[in-house]
């Protein structure tokens, strides 16, 4: 009979709208945790003497990226749209 009642009252129990909201909370968590810190994402590091490149497109070669050549900007640039700053009254000079 005891045990009847222990069985029915946590049946109700996990059917109230706040006990559903924290065990999807929980597991939503443990979730973010796996993705985030699992095996799988950790940095591929490399020392820094031979992490050493002269330009950005040697390390997107290096890391195996594609590197495609940017389109070249026109001679003739448009003028910035806004209104117009005045120059400093006093520059900083080092």
């Amino acid at each position: 009979m005891a045990a009847d009642r222990f069985a029915n009252s946590m049946s109700t129990a996990l059917r109230h709208p706040g006990v559903i909201a924290l065990i999807v909370a929980a597991l939503t968590i443990a979730a973010m945790l796996i993705v985030d810190h699992g095996p799988w994402s950790r940095a591929k590091t490399q020392p820094a003497h031979v992490a050493m490149y002269a330009t950005t497109g040697e390390a997107a070669h290096a890391a195996g990226a594609k590197v495609l050549p940017t389109e070249p900007k026109s001679p003739v640039e448009p003028e910035r749209p806004g209104p117009k700053t005045s120059p400093t009254v006093n520059p900083v000079t080092p």
